[in-house]
């Protein structure tokens, strides 16, 4: 087996999408689917409030790289010596290890015109704080790849044919050749979790579906219409659609167990049009800062609406999403 090791210098933005100003471009898309300073005395740790940040040295990547190392070798490897040994590449690429079975051009090529590209603008935008863990981004070639070391190394059989985020594992894991799409979307989540741990699902997945087809519009990352648009336009016209204060309370268990597809298209597209009024950012730093008082942020999105009949605002926002178009809009009201 062949390791290669390299230190990303992003001397070179490969973006996947690229503008100038506000022109139409390409973007990053998934595949379709049918479906600062401490503060003293120190506060007693909450599910509100993220830990504190740690900063990793040069050092610590090289501990963690050995370990990745000795892992591969342990559960790849000495799994089955007979079947073909899959040559990886390590792109460190902070604060992530991005991890690939593909040529190193192409892993370092992922790394910088995806994972750089994505974190570089959400910290603009929404993150303050970096993950506190090393995190692995695993980068496999096909489905095929995915699906054997999802299961060597993680002991998973994958739910999804895109790929998936594992706090458990400290690991994004995905098949690549469905495009970057599904990556930048997991990449939202553990920065979620290192800057609103107590951040409700509606928010979660809406944040991170609408970069799932994104591209670049004046320096910020923006979202795009994308394969959720036309079923949520079908559960619009069949009256399925929950009102926004339901929406806003699920739990995890209601929202990734009750009409799943449904509840993250219509995330997505609430996001997507907080994103084409100028106010999605405004809308998620006043939530981060008034979470205790509205942990569903429903309060902070009428506030943020300057909406007081949030049945009404229902139905301009269903008026809205039935003009929509599978495309790259980027233009902001």
């Amino acid at each position: 087996m062949r390791i290669a090791i390299v230190f990303s210098l992003a001397l070179l933005l490969f973006a996947a999408c690229q503008s100038t100003g506000a022109r139409k471009m390409p973007a990053i898309a998934v595949a379709q689917s049918s479906t600062t300073a401490p503060v003293l005395p120190t506060p007693v740790p909450s599910p509100n409030t993220p830990p504190a940040h740690k900063t990793f040295t040069d050092a610590d990547f090289e501990k963690h790289l050995a370990l990745l190392k000795g892992e591969i070798k342990r559960k790849v490897v000495s799994t089955d010596p007979r079947a073909p040994a899959a040559d990886f590449a390590f792109v460190i690429q902070r604060p992530f290890v991005v991890i690939g079975d593909e040529p190193q051009t192409e892993v370092q090529r992922h790394a910088e015109g995806t994972v750089k590209w994505a974190v570089d603008r959400l910290r603009q935008d929404f993150f303050r704080n970096d993950p506190n863990e090393i995190l692995d981004i695993w980068l496999f070639k096909d489905a095929a790849s995915y699906e054997r070391h999802a299961r060597l190394l993680f002991g998973d059989t994958p739910t999804t044919p895109y790929g998936y985020y594992s706090s458990t594992h400290k690991a994004l894991i995905m098949n690549i050749d469905t495009g970057g799409g599904t990556l930048v979307h997991e990449i939202v989540h553990p920065f979620m979790e290192a800057n609103f741990p107590a951040c409700p699902p509606w928010l979660n997945e809406g944040l991170g579906s609408l970069y799932e087809q994104c591209g670049d519009t004046d320096g910020h990352i923006h979202g795009f219409t994308n394969w959720r648009l036309p079923g949520l336009q079908q559960a619009i016209r069949a009256k399925q659609v929950p009102a926004f204060k339901d929406l806003t309370a699920m739990d995890a268990n209601a929202f990734y167990n009750e009409d799943r597809g449904v509840n993250y298209a219509q995330a997505r597209y609430l996001c997507y049009y907080l994103q084409q009024k100028g106010v999605l950012v405004k809308f998620y730093r006043e939530f981060l800062d008034r979470q205790k008082e509205d942990p569903s942020g429903y309060q902070t999105l009428q506030k943020i609406l300057a909406e007081t009949d949030m049945d009404a605002f229902k139905t301009k926002w269903e008026q809205y999403v039935l003009t929509l178009r599978q495309g790259y809009e980027v233009t902001v009201d």
